[in-house]
């Protein structure tokens, strides 16, 4: 009986690092398009929430109550198994980023609001002293402010976003989650896969989204002072 040796680390990465290269970079994408889709969205949602009209407040409250009430996983199977039931079939890295974006976009307005809130009610009476519009007010004078007041909580959510891309897998999405598995199903290595892509979502939360959201706050907070 021929015994094997055990394959060292750095074999396992010449042997599967392209794997994992090019599921870390389906995950780049998939979160960087969440992102942007989150944003819009809890944007959207925060300020439907404080609008005047109740049809309007009421949209946008099913949307983050159903959003936020409900499993991302049974979210994502909906979207990717359940709509061509009714006509609307999209591809599965499409439907990945919808539904992990519509998922933390609902997360996001809340705290969209909450910062729009605890904007000082001073700053609401002097912009309409000046006879600033609805409009320009929110836009040059509270969502700044607002913006420094989130961004912490932001940087939270992001990461979240971040680390709830790796169920896109399950709907067969390519990612490093998707990867990663496919690894193990063929060489066992169980700590060398998942150990890897355990790193890179760490580097990837604590060496990108981590610093990047810092001297966002930084900058904010350097323009905010400046105006």
């Amino acid at each position: 009986m021929i015994f094997r040796e055990p394959m060292s680390y750095s074999e396992f990465l010449v042997t599967h690092g392209n794997l994992l290269l090019s599921g870390t970079l389906v995950t780049a994408m998939l979160a960087a398009l969440s992102i942007a889709l989150a944003i819009v969205l809890a944007l959207t949602a925060g300020l439907m929430r404080l609008a005047p009209a109740g049809p309007i407040r009421w949209i946008a409250t099913v949307y983050i109550e159903f959003f936020r009430g409900n499993s991302l996983l049974v979210q994502l199977y909906w979207i990717f198994f359940v709509l061509p039931l009714f006509g609307l079939s999209l591809d599965k890295f499409i439907a990945g980023f919808i539904g992990v974006g519509m998922n933390l976009g609902a997360y996001g307005a809340e705290l969209v609001r909450g910062a729009i809130l605890s904007v000082p009610r001073g700053q609401w009476e002097a912009a309409s002293a000046i006879n600033m519009s609805p409009l320009t007010r929110m836009r040059r004078i509270i969502l700044p402010q607002a913006l420094v007041i989130m961004l912490p909580q932001w940087g939270n959510l992001l990461i979240e976003l971040l680390k709830g891309t790796a169920l896109v897998s399950l709907i067969s999405v390519a990612d490093l989650s998707f990867q990663a598995k496919q690894i193990n199903a063929t060489t066992f290595l169980s700590a060398k896969a998942f150990g890897t892509a355990l790193i890179i979502y760490y580097v990837m939360a604590r060496f990108i989204i981590t610093p990047f959201m810092r001297w966002l706050e930084c900058f904010m907070e350097r323009k905010s002072g400046r105006a």
